[in-house]
């Protein structure tokens, strides 16, 4: 009886403790989904600054 009840515990606790380390990871993941969201945001930024700032400057690229 004790062998089963410890097992039972055992068990239990295992699933308790994996819930927990895949809860975590998916908080880590969620994180970093943000950052990398906002780093494309802002290289897309910069990228359509240089674009203009290249077309100012050799005005003569586009044709106007």
């Amino acid at each position: 009886m004790f062998a089963i009840v410890t097992t039972v515990i055992l068990y239990v606790a295992g699933f308790v403790f994996l819930y927990g380390v895949i809860r975590l990871a998916v908080r880590h993941a969620m994180e970093d989904l943000e950052v990398r969201r906002v780093q494309a945001q802002r290289a897309e930024e910069l990228a359509a600054v240089r674009d203009r700032t290249m077309l100012r400057e050799n005005a003569f690229l586009t044709g106007s």
